[in-house]
Order: C-alpha cells, then structure tokens, then sequence
C-alpha cells in the first residue's frame, strides 16, 4: 500500500530539550497505526506537527504526496480527537458536528442530512438536541469522533481519547473506535501510553523513546519480536537477561547468562556477541525434574490476577523470574518460599543486540 502520510526525517528542539530526534515514519492508506510510548517519549509532539500545532527544526510532513509542512492547521484536512474530548459546552450535539461542516460552508440541508448520518454511524441516533454536559463520558467521546470525521478527513488523530474513562468503558470504545475505523477506511494515528491498547487496535505499533522511533511492526512482532531492551520492557511484562553467545548452528545458539545459566535457543546468533534474552512469564511451564533449560530457586512473592498466578522466582544468583502459572495448573496458590522449578522452552528466547 502506498503512503498516506510520511513524515521524513523531522526534528523538534524546545530550548535545550530535543523532542523529536530525525523521526521517520510512513503510514499506509487505511491503516490504523499506533505511536507507543511513555510520557516524554516525543508522541504528543510528533502529533501536533503533523496536525500543524508546532512546526519542526527540520524535516517534512507529506499527506498523499503533498508537503504540508509550512501549511496552516485548518487547511490541512486533518481530523483530531482529544482526551479532553473539547466540546463546545454552549452547542448541542448536532451543533458541535455541524461546525466543521459550517467551517467549510456546506449547505444547511445538506449539513443536516450528514450530522444526522454522523450520529447514527456512533450509535447517537436522537441526541442532536442534547448538550455535552447531558452525555456520559463514553458519548461525549462519540460526539467528538463523529465531529472529527463527519468533513471525510484525510486523516484522523487520537490523542489518547479514552484516557479519561473507566477501563469497562475504555475498552468498549477501543472496540468502537477499530470498527468505526474499519467501515470508514479512514487513515488513523492513534496516540497512547497503554500497551495493552496499542496491541488490541493496531494494524501496527510505533515504539517511541526519547524522542526516536525505536521499532515499527504488527502487534504480534512488537510483542514477540522486540528489536531493543526498551521495546522488551515497555512492551507487556518480560524477563530480560543480559549474557552472551557461547555456541551457534544453523537456527540454534548456546546462551550463558551473566548470572552463569546456559540456555539452548531456538535463534541463531554470532557466536561471541553481547546479547539481551527476554523471555515472556507466561511462556514459562513447571518443570519436574532438573535439566536443561530448567530454572531453580525460591517463590519470593506470588499473587493471584484471575487466570493465573503471578510469581516472583529468586534464583540461586539473587536474579529474579516472573512467571505466570495457569490457575488449572496449581491447587492453591504458590507459598512464599517454597522452591519451584520452571522450564524455558527455546523457542520462547527472544535475543536481541544490546546497544
């Protein structure tokens, strides 16, 4: 798919503090991206230049082939939806839908005609005459995504628009968002700081830290698959070792650990090399005998979340291993102190260079 937006090589300096550090990024037509990533990673920013709230040092922003780099935010065809939902508290909510229409001096038949199209595409149907402070959360929210896309963007972007919901609500309009999003095959930058969001809306994930994109991939390759200890730590809960390659053969390498244990992995690497090892805590299972590829020690904390039970292992080097244990798996929950052993298959090693 061709690019709908490309942001080339853009940089951003707020006196002494670089917020944006050569950021390159493409997003295809139709696809829902995700800029992921902690508070002062650069997402914010990076969202209103391409929205033209701040322009940058330097680079380009190119919406279908067209520099809009110097352009004025109202020209530029460009639909946003924020956490605040920013409502026109004295309009109703035809009126606050209306207004972008009224903006680009559409007809008044024809205005009411597509609000009223608007609404029922958010489930709105009968609410025209009503006010925002009359709505819940969850449909004020509604309100500003039908006035974010009611002109027919080129592109749309969230800022993080269910930051302020209760998360029972929150992921009802994640699910809302992505099948809006897919009917209307509208382009869409969707910014958050909740992984668990990004992987559930994403056709793929940009991983932003200090300023820089550190990886760019589906959800599954973000998660599975990251490039960087950052993306491994931020990304879901993980186990990240530091060791490095003592064998290697086609698709399989020798790991030891710096704390002295020697894993088999089902990833080839340069023998020699400085590596991280992440493993998941759920890709790891009760061992009943020792072996290889079997980690020993003593449960140091161990919790229940639900479907499983959450335990922290301390091993014999003082390391510690989350694992997460099936609740099907165990009677009771684990006693703090008693010893367990858990095996690591070696297709659950993900390596990656350390910098």
């Amino acid at each position: 798919m061709p690019a709908e937006l490309e942001i080339a090589s853009v940089s951003k300096s707020f006196g002494p503090v670089l917020a944006l550090d050569d950021v390159g990024l493409s997003v295809r037509a139709g696809e829902l991206l995700t800029i992921l990533g902690p508070s002062g990673s650069g997402k914010t920013t990076l969202l209103r230049v391409i929205a033209g709230y701040e322009t940058p040092d330097r680079g380009a922003v190119r919406l279908r082939g067209a520099d809009i780099t110097a352009l004025p935010a109202a020209r530029r065809n460009i639909g946003m939806v924020f956490q605040n939902y920013a409502l026109f508290p004295h309009m109703t909510v035809g009126g606050n839908i209306a207004f972008p229409l009224q903006m680009r001096r559409r007809k008044r038949a024809e205005i009411a005609e597509i609000v009223e199209a608007a609404l029922r595409l958010v489930d709105l149907a009968g609410y025209a005459a009503r006010y925002p402070s009359q709505l819940s959360g969850g449909q004020q929210q509604r309100v500003a995504l039908a006035r974010a896309v009611v002109f027919e963007p080129l592109l749309l972007l969230l800022d993080e628009p269910f930051g302020a919901l209760d998360r029972k609500l929150r992921e009802a309009m994640q699910l809302e968002v992505r099948r809006l999003q897919r009917r209307l095959g509208i382009t869409t930058l969707f910014i958050t700081h909740d992984q668990e969001e990004a992987l559930i809306l994403s056709d793929r994930v940009a991983v932003m830290n200090r300023g820089r994109i550190e990886q760019v991939g589906a959800p599954t390759e973000i998660y599975h698959r990251p490039q960087s200890a950052f993306v491994a730590d931020f990304v879901g809960e993980s186990n990240i070792f530091r060791g490095h390659v003592a064998a290697s053969a086609e698709g399989a390498s020798v790991i030891v650990l710096d704390g002295g244990v020697m894993l088999d992995c089902a990833q080839a690497w340069q023998q020699g090399a400085r590596v991280g090892a992440m493993i998941r805590p759920e890709r790891l299972t009760p061992a009943d005998v020792p072996g290889r590829n079997v980690l020993e020690g003593t449960i140091a904390e161990a919790a229940f979340i639900g479907t499983a039970w959450k335990c922290a292992l301390r091993l014999g080097d003082g390391a510690t291993v989350l694992v997460r244990l099936p609740t099907a798996s165990a009677t009771g929950l684990p006693a703090s102190g008693a010893r367990l052993a858990v095996r690591v298959p070696p297709e659950s090693i993900h390596l990656f260079a350390l910098e």
